[in-house]
C-alpha cells in the first residue's frame, strides 16, 4: 500500500465497518472494545521503541486524545528499534487481545506482513503511524513526509556551507520507511539542486549513539576536507555531535543538521555545535493515530496519509511559538 497525501480510502471503510461486528462478538474479552456498544473501546498501539523523547511524546499525544474520546489505550514498543523481533511479539499479543483497532508503526516493513494479516483475519482494522507495513491491510498513515523533510534538512545544509564541498550522512536504518525516505529525501534535493556538493560517504548507525559516534569519526578521518554531516534522527544526530567533541574540533567547524528533537540536540544548537535540526510533530502524530483507530473501528472514513508536518530550527528561532510548540525535551 502506498500512501499519498490526504486521499480518502473510502474502498476499505467496508473492511473498517466488519471489524467493528466482529469486536463486537469479542465482548467476553478482556481486551476488547466495540465501539458500538456500551463497553470502553480499546486501542493497541505497538510503536518503534522508547529510548527516544520522540515517542514520549507520540505517547503524550495518543493519550491525550485516547482521553478527549473515552476511550483505552496501551502504547508498547522494544527497547532498541533495532529490535523487530520483541516489536513482533508485541504486535501478536495486540492481535490476542483482540482490540477495537490496532495502530502500528514498522519497524520492518516486511516482516510485519503476516502478522498484520492476522489482524485482517480477526476482523481487527489497522492503522499506521510512522511508518507502514507493506502489504494491503492498513487503512491509514498518520507520519511526518519523510521525503520532504530530508530535502529540507539537504536545503539547509547548503546554505549553511555555501553551496559547496563534501557532505556526508549518518542514518539510522536501511529498512524502515523513514531512515530511507529522509535519507533519499536529503540525497535526491542534493543531487538534482547542488551540484557542487558532493555526498562523499553514506553509513548506518542504527540509530544508538555510541556507533553513530564511531561512525562519525571514522568519516572525519577519512575526508578531512569534510563541511557538513546529517544525522537522520535522534540518536544519529547526538552520536554525530559526541563524536566532534571527542575529537575536540571547534564548534561550527563541521556543520551538523539532526532530526527530531529532544534536550541533547536543543543544548548542542543552544551551544552552537549543531547548527541545527529538522522536527516532527510527535504529539500531533500520536493524537491523530488515535483519531484514525478511533474513526476506522466506528466504520468511518479516514484518510489514507495525514502529513504532520516537519519544521526546521535553529538558535534563531527556538523560541518562537510555533517551533517551541513542536520541540520534545
Amino acid at each position: 500500500m502506498k500512501f499519498g497525501k490526504k486521499t480518502a480510502f473510502a474502498a476499505l471503510i467496508a473492511t473498517a465497518a466488519i471489524a467493528v461486528a466482529g469486536c463486537s462478538s469479542n465482548g467476553g474479552d478482556a481486551g476488547s472494545g466495540d465501539a458500538g456498544s456500551g463497553d470502553e473501546m480499546y486501542i493497541a498501539l505497538v510503536s518503534k521503541g522508547f529510548q527516544h523523547q520522540f515517542w514520549q511524546a507520540v505517547k503524550k499525544g495518543a493519550e491525550e486524545k485516547a482521553a478527549e474520546l473515552g476511550v483505552r489505550i496501551t502504547f508498547e514498543g522494544p527497547a532498541a528499534e533495532t529490535e523487530v523481533d520483541a516489536q513482533l511479539q508485541m504486535l501478536q499479543t495486540a492481535i490476542d487481545k483482540k482490540p477495537a483497532a490496532i495502530a502500528y508503526a514498522a519497524l520492518d516493513p516486511e516482516a510485519c506482513v503476516p502478522y498484520l494479516d492476522k489482524a485482517k483475519s480477526a476482523e481487527i482494522p489497522v492503522v499506521y503511524f510512522d511508518a507502514p507495513c507493506d502489504g494491503d491491510v492498513g487503512l491509514s498513515l498518520a507520519a511526518t513526509d519523510s521525503k520532504v523533510a530530508g530535502a529540507l534538512a539537504a536545503e539547509h545544509m547548503a546554505e549553511l556551507i555555501g553551496g559547496e564541498g563534501e557532505v556526508a550522512i549518518v542514518g539510522h536504518s536501511q529498512i524502515n520507511s523513514t531512515g530511507v525516505e529522509r535519507r533519499d529525501g536529503f540525497v535526491e534535493k542534493i543531487e538534482s539542486d547542488y551540484p557542487d556538493i558532493e555526498i562523499v560517504d553514506i553509513q548506518y548507525g542504527d540509530g544508538d549513539h555510541l556507533k553513530s559516534a564511531d561512525i562519525a569519526k571514522a568519516m572525519i578521518a577519512a575526508h578531512p576536507d569534510l563541511k557538513g554531516i546529517y544525522g537522520t534522527n535522534e540518536g544519529s544526530a547526538i552520536g554525530v555531535v559526541n563524536a566532534v567533541n571527542e575529537l575536540g574540533l571547534e564548534k561550527g567547524e563541521l556543520t551538523i543538521i539532526g532530526f527530531d528533537s529532544g534536550a541533547a540536540q536543543i543544548n548542542a544548537i543552544k551551544d552552537g555545535t549543531m547548527a541545527g535540526a529538522i522536527t516532527q510533530d510527535p504529539i500531533g502524530i500520536g493524537a491523530q493515530v488515535v483519531q484514525a483507530a478511533y474513526d476506522a473501528a466506528n466504520g468511518d472514513s479516514v484518510d489514507e496519509f495525514y502529513d504532520t508536518g516537519s519544521y526546521w530550527y535553529d538558535k534563531n528561532n527556538l523560541e518562537d511559538e510555533d517551533i517551541a510548540a513542536v520541540l520534545y525535551q
